[in-house]
């Protein structure tokens, strides 16, 4: 459970921490609690899964990465670990995960979003992923992104 305080921290950082040099102390202030609890806080309810992660959240186009893809992979389900922890762990790979396929139509069960500014690097790094994987690699296509459809999380 979550107390009035804990709620308070959610809602004051649910659109992310405030971008000044010592972001939990103007969360502190908003919630009037010293930061060392706020931190304390946070970590709590990371730990217990009531918020998932904090981390950056970027707007690729924003950067000039106008070719983000989610590549998507057809490895055998006796591979998947394996191909799941050397595909995620390319430094280029901004989101890794197993996902269910969905025969006949749909055999993919790998899935890696890329990011680059030109679409001649995205395919160089489909072909690094693809050359990672080797034989456990049955097929793949790249789903390019059209437009940002959501960029948040559930809000209170």
């Amino acid at each position: 459970m979550i107390d009035s305080i804990d709620r308070a921290i959610v809602k004051a950082t649910q659109d992310g921490l405030p971008l000044v040099e010592r972001p939990y102390h103007a969360v502190a202030e908003m919630v009037g609690i010293a930061p060392d609890e706020v931190m304390a806080r946070m970590e709590r309810l990371l730990e217990a899964g009531i918020i998932r992660r904090i981390g950056l959240v970027p707007n690729h186009y924003a950067l000039g990465y106008r070719f983000n893809g989610m590549t998507v992979w057809d490895v055998a389900d006796s591979d998947i670990a394996e191909a799941g922890r050397l595909v995620g762990g390319l430094d280029f790979v901004s989101h890794c995960y197993h996902r269910p396929r969905h025969l006949p139509d749909w055999p993919y069960s790998l899935f890696a979003m890329i990011h680059a500014r030109e679409r001649a690097d995205a395919d160089a790094l489909v072909e690094r992923i693809a050359a990672v994987l080797g034989p456990l690699s049955r097929g793949n296509l790249v789903l390019f992104s059209s437009r940002i459809l959501k960029k948040t999380g559930l809000r209170l």
